[in-house]
């Protein structure tokens, strides 16, 4: 065999080998098929939302960073995308059951997100499971506004829930600040509506001390405090008892539901909104 031949053989597989290695180093879960899928991400962000990471010395390199909260306020649908490409480790997303799409269990089943229900008592099996989830060392990420910000740059109360996960799990949380990702109406539309978006991720807060773990209250208000001084945004007022006009449909002709609270994630708002209409 001649030296071009060797070379002709040689180049590919060791390209192979390359593109082999670049692809299992995002495998949050040592799989091809998870490693592919971060890779893509990453590409998709950089090419339709030219997304910029700002203090990405503060994500944790590690694919197992023990137990985290992922807490970031929620700009569009695309939102869980764009945060999960700039991290190394699996994030396990929260989700209003209400908001699911059933043609798209497969993809919610494969990316084990976690689905609240937010009928009065329904929601409490979701938060076990995300509880369950972090104490395990996993992680978890939550939008505390419970919506969409609509109009953008304009920041919504955080929903109780959130402090009672980071109280019950002593979890330390990564905030996260999403800026320019797209006003696309429905939600999904802004996966392939272009952008200029941009996260920036603050130091990481614990909430643990010596001392005991402050009350879920007073860190949802710590926490809420934080992202008006990093953002300089106004405030939203809450949402109200029926926010449907507050939502963003998630598909064509899919019934609305009425918002009920759940004890977790709307604490004083425990009066149900009435059944659904169909």
């Amino acid at each position: 065999m001649t030296a071009w031949g060797a070379l002709c053989i040689l180049i590919p597989l060791f390209a192979l080998a390359f593109i082999v290695r670049w692809v299992l180093g995002a495998a949050t879960r040592g799989d091809i098929l998870t490693g592919v899928t971060i890779r893509v991400m990453q590409i998709y962000v950089r090419l339709v939302h030219r997304l910029r990471v700002q203090g990405r010395e503060n994500i944790p390199k590690t694919q197992t960073p023990g137990p985290l909260i992922v807490v970031a306020n929620h700009s569009a649908g695309v939102d869980p995308v764009l945060i999960q490409s700039a991290c190394r480790f699996e994030i396990r997303w929260l989700m209003a059951q209400d908001m699911k799409v059933a043609w798209l269990d497969p993809l919610w089943d494969w990316s084990r997100i976690i689905f609240i229900d937010r009928t009065l008592k329904g929601g409490a099996a979701g938060v076990r499971e995300a509880a369950n989830h972090v104490q395990s060392g996993g992680v978890i990420g939550i939008f505390p506004e419970g919506r969409i910000e609509r109009p953008t740059r304009t920041l919504y109360p955080f929903l109780p829930g959130v402090g009672v996960l980071i109280a019950r799990t002593g979890a330390r949380v990564l905030p996260i600040v999403i800026e320019d990702a797209p006003e696309a109406d429905p939600a999904w539309a802004s996966l392939w509506t272009t952008s200029r978006a941009t996260i920036r991720v603050m130091p990481i807060l614990d909430y643990a001390s010596p001392e005991g773990r402050p009350s879920p209250r007073d860190i949802v208000a710590d926490l809420h405090s934080k992202f008006v001084e990093w953002t300089g945004w106004p405030q939203g007022e809450p949402a109200p008892a029926d926010d449907r006009a507050f939502r963003e449909p998630v598909a064509p002709r899919r019934p609305r539901a009425r918002w009920r609270a759940t004890r977790y994630f709307a604490l004083g708002r425990r009066k149900s909104a009435g059944p659904r209409r169909r």
